[in-house]
């Protein structure tokens, strides 16, 4: 009789224990901050309440890789269910710290190269996620339904993030049979971001941008230079366009996060990382800002307006 009453009560302490959910991310800006809200609304959604049967930790960095490794060490000694770690820097940190706690990257755009898991296949590893890579053939063709004739790409980067120097080397490879060239502007730091988008006056007919996380955090400061240069601004953050630049093509980076988040409730589950592949995000939208146009010196086709999951005129 005893047996059959405690074996009840310990299946429903199981069931009901607090999960441990812990998040960071490299820098706050609406992309990445779109991907928080979506694994926070997939955990909620699927029976995860913060503050009832989860614990729920968040962490920026702020931009610094110091930040981000000092945040890894913190989490993974307080022991969590998972990591989800948001943007390259603090995915590798928390890897880089832990060998044994499930971590589930997001907005990375390529973990092999990014040594976070050793290929796209189930890792056997602690590490798994969701890729924000885009087609960036796509994005060509947009940039040549926004403006035709273009024959040099300007490049506004930074040098220390490696989604963007992969980014480059595709384009400058892909660029170069379409006999196009592409000028890169490094920026090291969000303060450089001006200078970098200067020095390209008279030099390109376009700005294109990637979801690069020091660029997208200070991104008026760019819009601002490509508004007053009549440069036309290309992005790959649909966040973008509502900041200023004419089109967007990219990530849904909300949708980016409830996919993670499927992820890390199949790990809260009993599933292990390394056997879950990493995933490539599955929805992507173009946005377009027609007062971005007007300033940037651009008249859009009908053809790319009827493109467009969604059009911003004001």
């Amino acid at each position: 009789m005893i047996c059959m009453l405690i074996f009840p009560l310990t299946l429903f302490a199981s069931e009901s224990a607090v999960k441990y959910v812990a998040i960071t991310a490299i820098v706050e800006h609406p992309a990445l901050d779109n991907v928080r809200k979506g694994v926070e609304d997939e955990l909620k959604d699927n029976g995860y309440i913060a503050g009832e049967n989860l614990k729920l930790h968040y962490q920026s960095a702020q931009g610094s890789s110091a930040n981000a490794a000092q945040i890894a060490k913190q989490f993974v000694a307080s022991k969590p269910d998972v990591i989800v770690g948001i943007g390259t820097p603090s995915s590798q940190a928390l890897a880089a710290t832990s060998k044994t706690i499930p971590i589930i990257f997001t907005a990375v755009t390529d973990p092999v190269i990014a040594k976070l898991t050793p290929s796209w296949g189930a890792s056997k590893t602690n590490v798994t996620g969701v890729s924000d890579a885009l087609s960036l053939e796509t994005q060509i063709e947009i940039m040549l339904k926004i403006k035709p004739d273009i024959k040099t790409i300007g490049y506004v980067y930074s040098p220390g993030e490696i989604n963007s120097t992969i980014v480059l080397k595709q384009l400058q490879d892909m660029l170069a049979s379409k006999e196009i060239k592409i000028i890169a502007a490094p920026a090291q730091r969000t303060s450089d971001i001006p200078t970098a988008a200067k020095s390209l006056k008279g030099k390109v007919d376009i700005i294109y941008t990637t979801t690069d996380n020091n660029v997208v955090s200070a991104y008026e400061s760019l819009v601002k230079v490509a508004n007053e240069s009549k440069l036309p601004l290309i992005a790959s953050d649909p966040a973008s366009a509502q900041r200023g630049a004419i089109a967007a093509l990219g990530m849904s980076y909300y949708d980016l996060g409830r996919q993670a988040g499927k992820i890390v409730i199949r790990i809260l589950r009993g599933e292990k990382p390394g056997d879950i592949p990493p995933q490539v995000g599955n929805v992507t939208q173009l946005v377009i800002n027609t007062k971005a146009a007007q300033k940037q010196g651009v008249i859009l086709s009908d053809e790319i307006l009827n493109m467009a999951a969604e059009i911003i005129e004001k």
